[in-house]
């Protein structure tokens, strides 16, 4: 009996022990996970990046940008866009919701609203005004943003001490990342101001480490000379300097280097004409270390986030082309603004105090004329043409043209009031129109807002297209052109479908919490803000409908 007792004694002592050991580890583990965590999360999104550009222009980068990022961090190779249309402001708060716009309601940059019977902008806001400058380019906000970022979430968690800074060229791409909850939002005035600016959405006025920086007058230094970095004859990546693809800038008459930005700044909207060189990706390198210092990232124990966005590439694409000599300068010349960003974080926050994930916002087609001049399909979609072509519709013995508010954004609206008075069926009216222009030049598939509303599509581009679709502010009807089709100028590039050459971009994991590796599984820029939540044990953006990609994660 005594032994038995002595053994049941000794059990529970064990027992006891055991639970001890595991509460302690359990207190350990939350410690340390609180302290593991990174000081600082960096978002960054170049405009405009096509994946060919980290393969394509390797040779030309140096080990302390994009191969940083690559040979120490995560690279997925195989990732895309799971909707269109593949725009700027869709795309980056999509980054950034870890939703598309069927949920996060961006459908894209300037869209028809069918309840104001009018335009209105991403990020436009006439309720705040701006701050920094006496020009309207400040009066801008979140608020057509109806899901949270993980940015939101994170400010959240840590009781707003995490604090959040977005920065950008262009407004649409510094507001929307930061969120609704953001510290503050920053993006370039050009003109004759150069200088960053802000909104009353966030300040009544600009800090002061913003004022001291925009007191050096800093686009200033960057009206000089824009030539190739490098000797022009090994960018060998890219086509002839001289050719018929290209735009250029007004006052030259050959889209060709050197570029004289100081007297070309004269008709090309003064300090604007830099948004369309490498020195806007500098300039935006410049502001995001000050603000680093500044604003004290990544300096206590609650995380903060810092969300960068390299518009210029977008500006140089759609004006030169993916295949110029002028994009292969552009990101010869990033690589090094991510070299200098990555030497100020590790500097400033310390390297393995901090985390960035680097993606676009989407890619873009190759100039449909250089295409078409080396036989591959392609062309040009005339939307005056395709409305005259629309409006010899009649249905029911009525005419189309009576009933239609607005085309844009490759998607017909209709006048459902009018429809409704001659008793006519809506979704007869969209289902004839679909009928009608499916067989017009250019369109290669049509579907109506009904089908979007009622059908699960699984597979193919009929998914994206109900991915973009947000049944409360799309369109009756919408349509996708042929490949390399598109509604643009003969020179430059542009994007916005659901093909591979516009929603294949880069996604580069690096830094704490991160793997070393690769992988060609399919992702999606909607989970990389799940990821992002993941890492931090922060709750998932609320619209979120992506997943985390936990294999690239630290266990």
């Amino acid at each position: 009996m005594r032994a038995i007792l002595s053994v049941c004694i000794i059990f529970l002592i064990l027992a006891c022990q055991s639970q001890k050991q595991v509460v302690t580890s359990n207190t350990n583990n939350v410690t340390t996970t609180d302290l593991d965590k990174p000081k600082l999360v960096v978002g960054i999104v170049v405009d405009q990046m096509r994946y060919e550009y980290l393969t394509r222009f390797e040779n030309k980068y140096g080990n302390g940008g994009f191969k940083r990022l690559i040979n120490n961090g995560f690279n997925c190779k195989n990732n895309h866009f799971n909707y269109v249309p593949t725009y700027t402001g869709p795309g980056h708060a999509s980054v950034f919701t870890g939703a598309t716009p069927k949920t996060h309601g961006v459908i894209a940059n300037n869209w028809y609203d069918k309840y104001s019977d009018s335009f209105v902008y991403c990020a436009g806001d006439t309720t705040v005004q701006s701050v920094g400058t006496l020009d309207k380019a400040g009066q801008m906000s979140p608020h057509r943003m109806k899901t949270t970022t993980f940015a939101d979430e994170n400010r959240l968690f840590t009781q707003m001490k995490g604090k959040t800074i977005g920065i950008s060229i262009k407004d649409r791409g510094a507001i929307l990342p930061a969120g609704h909850s953001a510290n503050a939002a920053y993006w370039f005035h050009g003109k004759d101001e150069g200088q960053f600016i802000s909104s009353t959405y966030y300040f009544d006025q600009l800090p002061q480490w913003v004022k001291t920086y925009n007191a050096t007058n800093p686009a200033e230094k960057y009206l000089k000379d824009w030539n190739t970095l490098y000797d022009i004859s090994t960018y060998t990546e890219s086509g002839s300097d001289l050719n018929d693809f290209e735009g250029g800038f007004y006052g030259k008459e050959t889209a060709t280097f050197p570029y004289d930005l100081k007297t070309l700044s004269a008709s090309n909207r003064g300090y604007d004409i830099l948004k369309s060189t490498p020195y806007g990706n500098s300039l935006v390198t410049e502001f995001s270390i000050a603000a680093l210092k500044g604003e004290l990232l990544g300096q206590d124990n609650y995380t903060d986030v810092l969300t960068v966005s390299y518009s210029s590439t977008d500006y140089v694409g759609h004006n030169f082309g993916v295949n110029s000599k002028e994009i292969e300068d552009t990101y010869i010349r990033l690589d090094l603004e991510i070299e200098q960003l990555l030497y100020a974080l590790d500097k400033q926050v310390g390297s393995g105090n901090y985390t960035v994930f680097l993606t676009a916002d989407h890619g873009a087609v190759n100039v449909p004329a250089y295409l078409k001049s080396v036989k591959i399909p392609a062309g040009y979609f005339n939307g005056k043409d395709f409305k005259a072509y629309l409006d010899t519709l009649e249905v029911e013995g009525h005419k189309l043209s009576n009933w239609i508010k607005n085309i844009s954004n490759q998607q017909i609206f209709l006048d459902h009031d009018k429809i409704a008075s001659l008793n006519l069926d809506l979704t007869l009216v969209q289902n004839r129109i679909v009928n009608h222009i499916i067989n017009y030049p250019g369109v290669d598939k049509a579907y109506t807002a009904t089908t979007m509303a009622t059908t699960q599509f699984n597979n193919g581009i009929e998914v994206l297209l109900q991915n973009g679709f947000n049944q409360k502010r799309s369109g009756d009807v919408l349509f996708v052109l042929d490949p390399a089709v598109i509604q643009y100028s003969h020179t430059g590039s542009t994007h916005g479908s659901p093909l591979n050459y516009d929603t294949h971009v880069p996604l580069l994991f690096y830094g704490n919490g991160i793997l070393n590796g690769s992988t060609n599984d399919y992702t999606t820029i909607p989970d990389i803000a799940p990821t992002i939540s993941a890492l931090l044990g922060i709750t998932f953006p609320n619209g979120a409908t992506g997943k985390p990609l936990s294999y690239l994660l630290v266990d």
